[in-house]
């Protein structure tokens, strides 16, 4: 792990000056926090990472959508159970990833 990376991680989140920080710059930031500090970090990058799967721009993109959606499942299983917004951050990742499997089912073959 480069911890300039780090370094320039944590200044941008607090120069957000934001509860949470969305979009790809969400991304990159929460991603690598989370690696370092998984419990601290790992609830807003699934809450980011199933806000980015409803984004406009990846409307013709469900294989996309799904991946962050299973991406955000991972991360908020990975949460430890003691962890107070696991319960929560999970259950709306399942069900958005759900949602997306379902919708899916429903597209009419070589339309995706």
């Amino acid at each position: 792990m480069d911890q300039d990376m780090v370094v320039r991680a944590r200044v941008r989140l607090l120069s957000a000056n934001r509860r949470v920080v969305r979009g790809v710059e969400g991304l990159w930031i929460y991603r690598l926090l989370t690696q370092v500090e998984p419990e601290v970090y790992g609830s807003k990058l699934a809450y980011v990472l199933v806000e980015e799967s409803g984004s406009p721009l990846l409307r013709e993109l469900p294989e996309r959508r799904l991946a962050l959606l299973d991406e955000a499942v991972e991360v908020a299983k990975a949460l430890s159970t003691a962890n107070p917004y696991r319960a929560k951050v999970l259950t709306r990742a399942m069900a958005a990833r759900e949602r997306e499997l379902e919708a899916g089912s429903e597209r009419p073959r070589g339309l995706d």
